[in-house]
């Protein structure tokens, strides 16, 4: 994928105590190891952090200086509220009144779908914690270019209590399963347009693990795990999916029962790859029209 000069900024959806928790676990906070992923995927591509959970955390340049936003995962909750809270959902606010692209995954998408009008609460028929299963798009997105390359059914990485309960008028559903009705959207909010999903197509398989370790008292008390020995159980079998192909990661995957559609990267962040792929469309778009216009 050709996405040179792309200018991302990426915004880590939690606060100073969660990223610490986090990078104490993982090695790296949730923007990072988007930005990561960003890499892999457009290796040409400039990646701007920003901490907009916390006081006085304003960006150098504008945010016209990019080409689009990307909103992370976060352990806050919008129920709660709060000065973290209402700085996202103004950083969400400004970018799409903006005329920004937006992607966001499960955090991200609820800010941006609070922000539209939409409900997010915590699901009444339980959380996801491992993998969002057997996920299908919608007729609307069967077509949509932010699912482009995903079969009929697929599985993905996820860990969420919270999700959107009701889309925000004038979204465009795109995927669901039968856990949540909204597991993917589009939400065209002022000039700008969102893309997210509430899986984490941008999560590993290390990271994830590590997840699945820091949330066990809410596995369990969800009634997901017996115990937090069997959590760690499951996120060990988990983690050593990262091992090179080969009969043990084929037998593990066997037990987790997933396929292809979480085991190999590039699938696994399908959307993560359209969404950059859409931006650089854009782009250059863009910068034709300034080339005509300067002749």
């Amino acid at each position: 994928m050709t996405n040179a000069m792309l200018r991302l900024l990426i915004a880590d959806g939690n606060d100073r105590d969660g990223r610490a928790k986090r990078e104490a676990a993982i090695g790296s906070t949730t923007s990072q190891a988007f930005a990561a992923v960003v890499g892999d995927l457009a290796p040409e591509a400039a990646c701007t952090l920003l901490n907009p959970a916390d006081a006085g955390a304003g960006l150098e340049a504008g945010l016209d200086a990019y080409d689009g936003l990307v909103l992370t995962g976060s352990t806050l909750r919008l129920a709660e509220g709060g000065p973290a809270v209402e700085r996202q959902l103004d950083l969400m606010r400004g970018a799409l009144e903006a005329g920004l692209p937006v992607f966001g995954s499960c955090w991200g998408m609820q800010v941006a779908a609070a922000v539209a009008g939409g409900e997010v609460g915590k699901n009444p028929r339980g959380p996801e914690y491992g993998f969002a299963r057997r996920l299908a798009a919608t007729g609307a997105g069967a077509t949509h270019p932010l699912l482009a390359g995903r079969g009929h059914a697929w599985d993905a990485p996820a860990i969420h209590l919270d999700a959107v309960l009701s889309a925000p008028p004038g979204a465009c559903v795109l995927a669901a399963n039968a856990v949540l009705d909204v597991q993917a959207i589009e939400i065209r909010y002022g000039r700008g347009l969102f893309w997210g999903t509430q899986y984490h197509p941008e999560t590993d398989f290390d990271e994830l693990a590590a997840l699945l370790r820091l949330s066990a008292k809410e596995v369990v008390t969800a009634g997901l795990a017996a115990d937090h020995g069997a959590v760690g159980t499951y996120a060990d079998d988990i983690a050593e999916l990262t091992d090179d192909d080969g009969p043990a990661r084929r037998h593990r995957a066997w037990r987790l029962g997933i396929g292809a559609d979480v085991l190999e990267a590039g699938q696994r962040r399908r959307e993560i790859g359209n969404f950059l792929k859409a931006l650089a469309a854009r782009r250059g778009h863009e910068g034709q029209k300034r080339d005509r216009v300067a002749r």
